[in-house]
């Protein structure tokens, strides 16, 4: 793992064993050893007061998770969340009733966002119980790990 104190920090947000929903989890896992020491890098269940708490004192957040939109499966969503509210709705497939969308929002309101908040949806296909992803849920999985990898490097 990174050190904590760092100014950019990864979230992949998921469970391994509903199958696409551990997405953003694997993200987070493929980056661990390939961005800098100025990147941390955190795996979270979604719970909201947890994720709030992991982006304390932090300038950059990207955050990754498994979304349930209606969408095309494969699909990626990119919302800068410091800029712009997110759909409740749109983390449908979480367990949690206080996960991202709220924990975003309430951060929100409290003025606790960190400066710069991206996030990252992957349309989901399974949600079932398991341990593979969907092929097309795959491939997103390696397009946003290449598009990250661009963005951090620079820090």
């Amino acid at each position: 793992m990174n050190t904590p104190d760092s100014t950019s920090l990864i979230i992949g947000v998921g469970n391994l064993y509903r199958s696409d929903d551990a997405v953003g989890i694997l993200i987070a896992r493929k980056l661990q050893d390939r961005v800098s020491d100025h990147v941390s890098i955190k795996e979270q269940s979604g719970e909201g007061t947890s994720l709030m708490d992991s982006w304390q004192e932090i300038d950059r957040v990207y955050i990754f998770d498994a979304v349930s939109s209606g969408g095309s499966p494969g699909r990626i969503h990119r919302m800068d969340a410091s800029r712009e509210p997110i759909p409740a709705k749109f983390f449908s497939c979480s367990t949690h009733d206080f996960g991202v969308a709220e924990a975003i929002e309430m951060a929100r309101t409290l003025g606790q966002l960190p400066r710069q908040l991206q996030l990252y949806g992957i349309e989901g296909k399974n949600f079932r119980p398991g341990e593979v992803l969907s092929a097309e849920v795959g491939q997103a999985m390696e397009q946003v790990v290449d598009e990250i990898m661009e963005l951090v490097s620079p820090f």
